[in-house]
């Protein structure tokens, strides 16, 4: 458990008015979201199947909240850690066309998370998906995405400065782009996670791509599960947090994997035995639509647009008691 108290926190909104924002924060957001990128809003599963093969394996470590059901005999639940895959299949039952997509609140418990300033248990955030052509499997479309993405979070930051001026943070005026392996050509004696500080604090805002297959050292960026994103195709947006001086990760997203990707990283992964789960399947046989996906921390963004120092100030969730009395002690008041 590991804490970071600012220098001179001051929250500027009451519990009571930091509740009225982040309601407002949503509220607006997903209007603006499913508006800017022709999404429309579904509803979605808080557990799946464990042999449907649905669920989010994020860096492969992690333990899913399971269960089993009384009117399924012999059928494991798990919570999902997020909705990468299911998403897919959605758009397919539901018959999307390319250029049109969906997304969600997606509710989630990760059981395994380090809790500290920027992690909980509890995940929240909007997972969203979009359908597009083959041929638009493109970096120039990754990027396309990723600007309005920010696009959509700045106009936020504009709203909020216009009801909470005391408490909006400011943003940068662009994204930059930047690859892994360029970062690590740039910061060779650096770790992964100090990396992203320098360049987060260098530009603002940062769309790091290319995260989960090894780079010139021999070690992947970060874990990426080999069954969703097209490790080619993908990355994170960053911005830069005076609070904690540190780089926050808004949203992680990508181009997912095409028949090819899927078996090339199942391969480099070691999960090979994948290909004969459901999903893996009807991916392999093209019966799934190409997409573009990711998902937006719903925490995450309020914390950016209010400036909070720890999650837990703006998501109701357990923590353990130290880290209430401590944070409780420098004006945190965790939920």
């Amino acid at each position: 458990m590991a804490i970071t108290i600012p220098n001179n926190y001051d929250p500027h909104l009451s519990v009571r008015k930091t509740q009225e924002a982040i309601k407002y924060i949503r509220d607006t957001f997903q209007k603006e979201l499913g508006k800017e990128m022709n999404l429309e809003r579904i509803s979605a599963p808080l557990f799946v199947e464990k042999s449907s093969g649905l669920n989010d394996n994020l860096n492969g470590v992690e333990r899913p909240v399971s269960f089993d059901m009384a009117a399924i005999a012999g059928e494991e639940m798990e919570v999902v850690h997020s909705l990468a895959k299911w998403k897919r299949i959605a758009l397919h039952k539901y018959g999307f066309q390319p250029g049109e997509g969906l997304y969600t609140n997606m509710n989630a418990i990760r059981r395994d998370e380090e809790l500290d300033n920027l992690h909980s248990c509890y995940v929240d955030q909007w997972d969203w998906e979009k359908v597009i052509t083959k041929e638009e499997r493109t970096v120039e479309t990754l990027k396309d995405t990723v600007r309005n993405l920010f696009k959509i979070i700045k106009h936020m930051q504009h709203e909020v400065w216009y009801k909470y001026p005391e408490a909006a943070a400011k943003l940068p005026s662009q994204v930059t782009f930047v690859t892994t392996e360029e970062l690590l050509e740039r910061y060779p004696d650096q770790t992964a996670k100090e990396r992203e500080n320098l360049i987060a604090k260098e530009h603002g805002c940062v769309f790091l791509m290319k995260i989960g297959d090894r780079l010139a050292n021999g070690i992947p960026h970060d874990g990426r599960a080999p069954d969703y994103d097209d490790w080619a195709l993908n990355g994170d947006i960053l911005f830069w947090f005076e609070p904690l001086q540190c780089a926050l990760e808004i949203s992680s997203m990508g181009i997912r994997v095409d028949e090819k990707a899927l078996e090339e990283q199942l391969k480099k992964a070691g999960c090979e035995e994948r290909r004969e789960l459901p999903y893996h399947k009807m991916l392999l046989n093209g019966e799934l639509p190409y997409t573009i996906g990711g998902g937006i921390g719903q925490s995450r963004l309020c914390m950016l647009l209010l400036g909070r120092a720890h999650i837990g100030e703006v998501q109701a969730s357990i923590w353990p008691q130290k880290m209430r009395e401590t944070c409780e002690k420098h004006g945190m008041i965790l939920l």
